[in-house]
């Protein structure tokens, strides 16, 4: 898993070695300030990571400090603790148009296949055909049901039907998009607001879980984005795509801390299995790696 991960921050780590292209078993805190900001880590989060550290500072120290800053955090346990008690398990799939959300939802898919669950789609973005005809495709290609209507219908119907159909199949998983449309925020929030109502009148308790797709290639700035969700309705769980594609790797760390919510799965390329689940101590590992020569 570890080599996965360092696939993934290898940008990142290319640009932190232009900026300090020989490697040492301690570092400036000066200079490491600057390589975590070059990372995309946010300024302020920088300075509290680096506020009680010594000037020169080791691999030991900095791993330390980062992991202290989730100490204590509980939100990965309840979010497990949540999906496992739900059948089927209702999922909303929310995020801004261009951030991956058919991709992942097609390699959600594939996962539970693996595991051999059955899986049901719900084409809950009907203000856009293209999105609409890409999750069809998708569920032809991965052989599982879909649900959907026209352009221009209401989603939150898209929801209803979509539940009913799967609690009638009997469907462990239930994966919904949903439109991303932050120009119009009030919009937006109505709208995700509505299809959580509905999806609850469908079945008791759902959505069990609403997870956010973040386009790693934007890093920090998503995090603004991500709080349009967050106030319009809640979210317990991220996925990062195209981190492969990004140098700003660094961002992971300003994105659990600022939301607080889990990253649950990061997108490191093209194929399934580059759909990894995030573990936070190798994803750390693998950006030390990065920076500081083995001792």
């Amino acid at each position: 898993m570890l080599g996965i991960f360092k696939k993934g921050l290898a940008k990142t780590l290319e640009k932190l070695n232009e900026i300090a292209p020989k490697r040492s078993v301690k570092i400036h805190k000066e200079v490491l300030e600057e390589l975590l900001i070059a990372s995309d880590i946010e300024y302020e989060l920088v300075e509290l990571i680096l506020e009680h550290l010594s000037d020169e500072v080791s691999r030991n120290e900095l791993e330390v400090a980062l992991l202290n800053l989730f100490r204590g955090e509980s939100f990965y346990d309840r979010v497990v603790a949540k999906e496992i008690q739900a059948k089927p398990c209702v999922r909303l799939i929310m995020g801004v148009n261009g951030a991956g959300k058919t991709t992942t939802i097609a390699k959600l898919t594939q996962r539970f296949k693996q595991e051999g669950k059955s899986v049901l789609l719900g084409a809950g973005d009907t203000f856009r055909a293209a999105a609409i005809e890409q999750l069809s495709l998708w569920a032809k290609k991965l052989e599982v049901p879909i649900v959907y209507s026209q352009q221009g219908h209401d989603p939150s119907a898209v929801a209803f039907d979509a539940i009913t159909s799967g609690l009638a199949k009997n469907v462990d998983e239930i994966l919904i998009d949903t439109a991303g449309r932050l120009h119009n925020q009030t919009n937006l929030k109505n709208e995700l607001v509505k299809i959580a109502r509905i999806c609850d009148k469908a079945l008791k308790g759902a959505p069990h879980q609403k997870i956010l797709i973040i386009d790693g290639t934007q890093g920090s700035s998503a995090i603004a984005q991500a709080k349009v969700f967050e106030e319009a309705l809640g979210i317990d769980g991220v996925i990062v795509t195209k981190l492969d594609g990004t140098s700003k790797g660094g961002a992971l760390i300003s994105i659990m801390k600022e939301l607080r919510v889990p990253i649950l799965f990061v997108g490191v390329g093209e194929k399934a299995q580059d759909l990894v689940p995030f573990v936070q101590e190798e994803y750390i590992n693998s950006l030390l790696d990065g920076l500081f020569a083995d001792s």
